[in-house]
C-alpha cells in the first residue's frame, strides 16, 4: 500500500523510466543513485509494486526537484511516455522550455519552466 494517489504514483514511475532511458537503459545507475535494488527499482517502475513515499523523496533528491514537483508530474514535458520514459523527439511545440540539465550524480534532467 503507498501513501500517494494513483496519479503521483504514475508522475514518480514515469520519472524512473525516464531515468532508466537517460541511464542507458540500465536499471543498475538508477537503483544505485536511489539505494535500492535493482529488481526493487525495476517491480516499482512497471507498477508490480507501490511507489513509496521514501522512493518519491529520494527521487525528488536525485534530480534535484521540489517533491510536489515530482508527484504532481510538472517537473518534466508531459510528452514524455509513461510506459517507457522516452522524451519526445523535439520540444518545439511545448509550451514549456525545456532544457537538459545534469545532477552533480551525472544524471540527465529535463528542466521545464514555464513561459
Amino acid at each position: 500500500m503507498s501513501d500517494l494517489t494513483a496519479k503521483e504514483q504514475r508522475s514518480v514511475r514515469t520519472t524512473l523510466l525516464f531515468l532508466r532511458v537517460r541511464a542507458g537503459g540500465a536499471w543498475e545507475p538508477v537503483a544505485k543513485a536511489l539505494h535500492v535494488e535493482e529488481d526493487t527499482i525495476a517491480k516499482v517502475a512497471h507498477g508490480k509494486r507501490p511507489v513509496t513515499a521514501r522512493l518519491a523523496i529520494r527521487a525528488a533528491r536525485l534530480i534535484e526537484v521540489g517533491v510536489d514537483d515530482l508527484l504532481a508530474g510538472t517537473h518534466m514535458s508531459s510528452r514524455v511516455c509513461p510506459h517507457c520514459g522516452h522524451p519526445p523527439d523535439d520540444f518545439v511545440d511545448e509550451e514549456t522550455v525545456v532544457t537538459e540539465q545534469t545532477t552533480p550524480r551525472g544524471f540527465t534532467v529535463l528542466d521545464g519552466g514555464k513561459q
